[in-house]
């Protein structure tokens, strides 16, 4: 297991230096100037070179790139070019919101995905089944920002029950959330359903309604429970995937999180933001991987970690 686990972070740490080092590429090899965004009309060579000087933009980039990655290991991201804010400050503010909304989310992700997937899979092939899953299917393949959009529609536009958008008004987190949460939990539903498929085939099952115990409990003390495991593991990836959903979704509905901060800085080409955010994404991502990696390795037996490898 230590041996699994110096190597996972080992591996984390050159994902890390990729992450950097393929932004950094590409905000430079990209058309635009920052410089000349911030003063626009205004522009002169002398005022350019000047605010050039100032920003550390005049430096060779490798310097620029060892700059970045030497001030990020002291926990320093730099300022926002146009608002002199720290990045870090603008992520604090930002990251709670995201994390608020794939939070909420991902509870009722597990919650639909559990209760249809069980649904489904105890009446496999009848007709609540094909027409659960056809919904699911739909939601699975239709883009989230659509779903987003009907529901602002529907529930915002024709029937006025939530706000479309914006922070302010009250109840302005039920449709981002129920967006996400229906959406990953349509994914979800069919990974449960597979898993309890494969359950209820076992011979323990058999066993367990040849002795006369009740389908229900057959259904809830034997099978979910075992078939519960790559669900706990599910919640994991699915925060995840949500953290990413919840930044597409965050600009659908007008909310202020990580994912609103991160496309102004990108319109902006505000470069220390870009960078900042990407690399505190993928630190979140890369940890929430390896959580996930080691809490199936304690909760599944099967799996067996020798020599550092699974």
């Amino acid at each position: 297991m230590a041996k699994y686990i110096i190597k996972r972070l080992l591996q984390t740490i050159i994902v890390l230096v990729g992450v950097t080092l393929v932004t950094f590429i590409m905000l430079n090899v990209a058309p635009g100037d920052p410089v000349y965004n911030m003063l626009q009309k205004r522009a002169t060579p002398e005022m350019v070179a000047a605010v050039r000087h100032q920003l550390g933009l005049d430096v060779p980039l490798p310097q620029q790139y060892l700059n970045f990655v030497g001030g990020a290991l002291k926990g320093n991201l730099g300022s926002s070019y146009f608002n002199k804010v720290p990045v870090l400050e603008l992520i604090d503010k930002a990251f709670p919101i995201t994390l608020k909304l794939s939070a909420l989310a991902l509870l009722i992700s597990v919650i639909v995905g559990i209760t249809v997937g069980t649904v489904t899979a105890v009446f496999r092939g009848k007709i609540i089944d094909q027409i659960i899953m056809l919904f699911t299917m739909l939601s699975i393949s239709a883009p989230i920002f659509w779903f987003a959009i009907i529901m602002q529609i529907v529930l915002g536009l024709q029937l006025k029950i939530f706000p479309i958008s914006g922070m302010e008004r009250q109840f302005w987190m039920v449709m981002p959330v129920a967006v996400l949460g229906l959406r990953y939990g349509a994914s979800a539903s069919r990974m449960v359903r597979t898993n309890m498929i494969d359950a209820l085939s076992q011979d323990y099952v058999r066993t367990a309604r040849a002795k006369g115990v009740n389908e229900f409990f057959v259904v809830m003390k034997h099978v979910l429970k075992n078939a519960g495991i790559p669900v706990i593991t599910m919640v994991g990836s699915q925060l995840r995937d949500l953290l990413g959903g919840a930044m597409v979704i965050e600009i659908v509905f007008g909310i202020k999180g990580i994912g609103k901060v991160a496309i102004d800085a990108i319109n902006s080409r505000d470069i220390p933001v870009i960078q900042g955010i990407t690399l505190y994404m993928a630190v979140v991502y890369v940890a929430i991987n390896l959580v996930v990696d080691m809490f199936y390795g304690v909760l599944d037996p099967r799996i067996r970690i020798v020599g550092g490898e699974r």
